[in-house]
């Protein structure tokens, strides 16, 4: 008896990974049994698997791991796919390919699809680089239905490509198309791909920030942030709640929207930070403040870019535009505290991702390490430190100490870290 209690106090809580920044797009990893430093020797690698180039992050779900890839197929030409991994091997289950033209996206940023998959129920959801979205059965990678934006919304490709994961809100799928005719967001039945409806005009970018659905004012909303306003709108007819005027120089609406309790933040590299507060008994919203810098270097708060920033308790903890991990006041926007020692270098763009696991943080940086830490207002506490995969995307060629970085968000499923570069993906136990 006394075993099978032990046994039972031990034992971990596993969990799947099946969309951007995990279930419910939070970036928290709810797992149990995670290591409280990594081994001296390095992490234990389950399983590495070649792979071609892309920014995609891996999505996991009952058994399966999903990422995107390209391979250059003529001038300006991409036959990108989706891939299904088996997640204990990394055998390679089935791809799917179709053809895109990288006619227009910024050269130096060409190295492939972007948009994490989104997995519901037997289908997979992807998103190629010039707004190739498609439906895929969980099995065997079977093509359900697609859209290609460029054609059928006379989609303006930003320079950067598409980015935006496909949502998933009840029985839609919920698509940043960056359309003409009212159609910057489409939703579609995520069964037949039938077109439900479409929301917000295209007088601006669509930017490059993933929907999010929250619940507030007794209602559920779709959060939507491109180049001049973060948005609200209703799930079910793509009706405005309310939007608040916040203009992305550049197009440049890159991080996540966040929220916490009552409250509702975005950054800029630019623009930098703002702080809505929703209200409790309607779907509306207020400004609570913002920043006051446009610029990227005199910044007085946090200007983020590919980092989606974390609220934790009344603050907030993000990296900026040049590397600086940030303590924000979440009441007033205050800074409280910076450090470089997560990130490396003082450098433009360089940055990592946080994922928070009970008290502390997982965060990959864009060197390719793998930190444990805690954030608090009282500093950077860094636990353990370890090398988690090669950069390899020359994105930041010229202007980072190594020359090459990693930009792409890894997966923490069922005791592994999952993580790709522009030449493998590796799984890598993180149990204790």
């Amino acid at each position: 008896m006394r075993a099978a209690a032990l046994l039972s106090a031990c034992a971990a809580f596993a969990a799947d990974w099946p969309e951007w920044r995990g279930a419910g797009r939070g970036g928290v990893w709810i797992e149990t049994g995670i290591v409280d430093q990594f081994p001296e020797s390095g992490l234990k690698i389950r399983w590495r698997t070649p792979l071609k180039a892309g920014y995609s992050g891996p999505a996991v779900s009952r058994g399966r791991v999903f990422v995107l890839d390209k391979e250059k197929s003529g001038p300006n030409r991409a036959t990108e796919r989706a891939v299904a991994l088996d997640e204990k091997t990394g055998r390679v289950l089935w791809t799917r390919e179709w053809q895109a033209s990288y006619t227009g996206l910024a050269r130096s940023y060409s190295s492939g699809p972007r948009a994490t998959p989104t997995v519901d129920g037997d289908r997979v959801y992807v998103l190629g680089a010039k707004g190739m979205l498609k439906c895929l059965d969980f099995a065997d990678g079977r093509e359900i239905w697609s859209h290609d934006f460029e054609p059928e919304y006379k989609t303006t490709v930003p320079g950067w490509g598409m980015v935006s994961a496909p949502l998933i809100a009840g029985n839609l799928v919920v698509a940043v198309a960056g359309g003409a005719d009212n159609a910057k967001v489409v939703a579609f039945d995520k069964q037949t791909g039938k077109e439900i409806w479409r929301a917000l005009d295209s007088n601006s970018e669509p930017g490059y920030a993933a929907p999010v659905l929250i619940e507030a004012g007794g209602r559920q909303q779709i959060i939507i942030w491109h180049a001049s306003a973060l948005v609200s709108l209703n799930p079910s007819n793509g009706e405005i709640y309310w939007q608040q005027p916040f203009n992305a120089h550049m197009g440049l609406a890159v991080a996540t929207p966040v929220k916490s309790g009552p409250y509702l933040f975005t950054t800029s590299f630019y623009t930098g930070p703002m702080l809505m507060e929703l209200a409790a008994a309607s779907p509306s919203a207020r400004m609570l403040w913002k920043g006051k810098s446009a610029s990227e270097i005199e910044t007085d708060g946090l200007h983020a870019l590919i980092n989606t920033p974390v609220i934790d308790g009344d603050h907030i903890y993000g990296i900026c535009s040049y590397g600086q991990m940030r303590c924000l006041n979440l009441k007033t926007g205050a800074r409280v505290w910076e450090s470089l020692v997560a990130t490396g270098e003082k450098a433009r763009w360089a940055t990592g991702f946080l994922v928070k696991n009970g008290s502390r943080y997982f965060l990959n940086n864009d060197r390719g390490d793998l930190i444990i830490c805690r954030l608090t207002p009282s500093g950077y506490e860094e636990i353990s430190r370890t090398k988690l995969i090669k950069p390899t995307s020359t994105a930041g060629i010229g202007r980072r100490e190594l020359q090459a970085v990693n930009w792409s968000h890894p997966a923490y499923a069922n005791g592994h870290i999952v993580a790709r570069n522009d030449e493998e993906i590796l799984s890598a136990s993180l149990g204790k």
